[in-house]
């Protein structure tokens, strides 16, 4: 874990006292962004110069246009949609938000979002009226990425749409900002500006799907070692 426990230099001397000699960085973010990707392999790197007798290292690319992840996220919205008790009218696939000037600066988050949206909406085969990308978490004053989701919501509502459904595929794992700012808040909004119902789609967490992910990404990287 980055901010809490067990801290990820305490789990890499962990591996080396064990007699690791081949260390697999497997980043839990779908698309890669310098503030989240970068930043947990950054956390790795520092406790790797601590270490006198250090394993080989490899770190797992973003899997943002994998086969298995969007398999894996269209099958969770086909195993969810019918359990709604409502047909959507529109699904919402909102991602984590950054400051425009980092995807100016040459971040590939931005690209990278946009290209999943787009092979899960080709894999679901839904209408492309009926999609919207987003980003959401915004904070500050400066222009982050847009449309932002909180406004695509109201303004989805305002136009008349009564019934929408919200997924968040950048995320590994439901966090607050999908339970409270999506679930809770995003639902509010929808609510108190003409929208009737409003449901949101768990991320792929630690379910058969969310696992069948993260075994073959690591299986994938592991190739030549094990």
């Amino acid at each position: 874990m980055r901010y809490a426990s067990p801290a990820t230099a305490a789990r890499v001397e962990h591996l080396q006292r064990q007699g690791c000699e081949r260390l697999l960085i497997v980043p839990l973010y779908p698309q890669y962004a310098a503030a989240t990707t970068a930043t947990a392999c950054d956390e790795a790197f520092r406790a790797l110069m601590r270490l006198r007798w250090q394993p080989a290292v490899r770190v797992a690319p973003p899997y943002f246009d994998d086969p298995v992840y969007i398999g894996a996220l269209a099958d969770s919205i086909h195993v969810h949609l019918p359990t709604l008790g409502f047909e959507p009218e529109a699904l919402l696939v909102s991602f984590h938000g950054m400051p425009q000037r980092y995807l100016e600066a040459g971040d590939p988050y931005h690209c990278q979002c946009q290209k999943t949206a787009r092979l899960l909406r080709e894999r679901l085969a839904w209408p492309s009226e009926r999609w919207h990308t987003t980003f959401q978490s915004r904070f500050g004053s400066e222009p982050w990425l847009q449309p932002y989701t909180i406004e695509t919501v109201e303004r989805l509502a305002k136009a008349g749409v009564k019934r929408l459904a919200v997924v968040a595929p950048g995320f590994s794992a439901d966090c607050l900002e999908t339970l409270e700012e999506l679930d809770m808040e995003n639902r509010a909004a929808f609510l108190a500006n003409g929208g009737e119902q409003f449901a949101y789609i768990p991320c792929l967490n630690d379910g058969d799907l969310g696992m069948r992910v993260i075994a073959h990404v690591v299986r994938r990287e592991l190739m030549g070692w094990a």
